[in-house]
C-alpha cells in the first residue's frame, strides 16, 4: 500500500497535526481519540508513543506502532505488520490517521493486512500488485463506507450528480458515511473541490452507527474475489450534502473536471 506523501521539513515531521480542524464533518468522528493522540504526539514528537498510549486506555487494535527504522529494508510493510504485530510508524498525518483506524477499526485493519500478506507469498513484491492487491490498496488508502437508499446508490452508480446531491437532497438524511481511508483524511485537512475517495457500500442490515458492528461486518466482507471486481464508486466527498458550504449552490455540481459523468469516470 502506499505511504502518503513526505512531510515538509519542520522542528517536528508530525507538526501539521496541529492543523486538523475536528469540527469539520469529516474529521468529526476521529474527535475521540484523535485530539488526544494529536496533542500527546505534538508534546512528546514521538507519534508511535502517543498512538501506544492511546492504545493503553482503550485496548482493541493487537498491534503496537514502532518506529518506522523498525521496518527492514527489503521487507514489505504488509509482510512486516503481519509476522511481527508492529506498525512501522512515521510522524505525520499518514501515519497518524492510519493509526487511528487502527484504533476505531481495528478488525478491518487485521483483514487487509492478513489480505495482503497472503498476496505477497502467492506473488511476491513486483512492479505490478494484481487486481486484488490494487483494491484493498484502494480500500485501505481512499474509502469511503457508505450505507444509503437504493435510490440513491442508483444515482451514484450512473454518476449523476445533480439528481444524486441536489434532486434527492433529502435523502441524504438515510445517509451513514464513515471515510476509512486513511490518504483521504490526510487530503482534507486542507480540504480542495476534487477530493474524490471510492465507496464502498455497507449492506442494509448492519448497524452502521455501531462501529463495533460495522468493524464485524467489513472483515467479513472483505473477500479476495469481491475485491478483485474493484466495487467501488467515486464520490468527490466536498459533494456530500451539508460538509461544504460551497456545494448549497446547485451548480457546485456542474464542474465536469470534479463531477465526472459516467464515460468520463474511471475508478483508478
Amino acid at each position: 500500500m502506499a505511504r502518503g506523501l513526505t512531510p515538509a521539513p519542520s522542528i517536528f515531521a508530525g507538526a501539521a497535526l496541529a492543523d486538523i480542524d475536528w469540527a469539520q464533518p469529516w474529521f468529526a468522528p476521529w474527535q475521540r481519540p484523535g485530539a488526544q493522540v494529536a496533542q500527546d504526539a505534538l508534546r512528546t514528537h514521538n507519534l508511535a508513543q502517543a498512538l501506544n498510549a492511546q492504545q493503553l486506555e482503550n485496548p482493541g487494535s493487537g498491534v503496537e506502532f514502532v518506529a518506522q527504522s523498525e521496518l527492514a529494508p527489503k521487507q514489505a510493510y504488509e509482510d512486516f505488520i503481519f509476522q511481527q504485530g508492529r506498525v512501522p510508524t512515521r510522524d505525520g498525518l499518514h501515519d497518524f490517521f492510519n493509526g487511528l483506524c487502527w484504533h476505531r477499526f481495528p478488525r478491518a485493519k487485521r483483514r487487509l493486512n492478513a489480505l495482503q500478506a497472503a498476496q505477497i507469498a502467492q506473488q511476491g513484491v513486483g512492479a505490478t500488485r494484481g487486481p486484488v492487491r490494487d483494491a484493498l490498496t484502494l480500500f485501505d488508502e481512499n474509502a469511503v463506507l457508505l450505507q444509503l437508499p437504493d435510490a440513491l446508490w442508483q444515482t451514484l452508480q450512473a454518476r449523476d450528480w445533480r439528481s444524486l446531491c441536489v434532486a434527492q437532497r433529502g435523502l441524504w438524511t438515510q445517509v451513514h458515511i464513515v471515510l476509512f481511508g486513511h490518504a483521504l483524511l490526510e487530503k482534507l485537512v486542507t480540504p480542495y473541490a476534487s477530493i474524490t475517495g471510492h465507496v464502498y457500500r455497507i449492506a442494509a442490515d448492519v448497524d452502521a452507527h455501531d462501529d463495533a458492528a460495522l468493524d464485524a461486518w467489513l472483515s467479513a466482507d472483505l473477500q479476495p474475489e469481491k475485491l478483485a471486481t474493484k466495487p467501488f464508486e467515486p464520490l468527490p466527498v466536498l459533494g456530500v450534502p451539508g460538509w461544504w458550504p460551497a456545494n448549497e449552490a446547485p451548480d457546485f455540481y456542474d464542474n465536469a473536471q470534479v463531477f465526472r459523468p459516467k464515460n468520463r469516470g474511471a475508478i483508478l
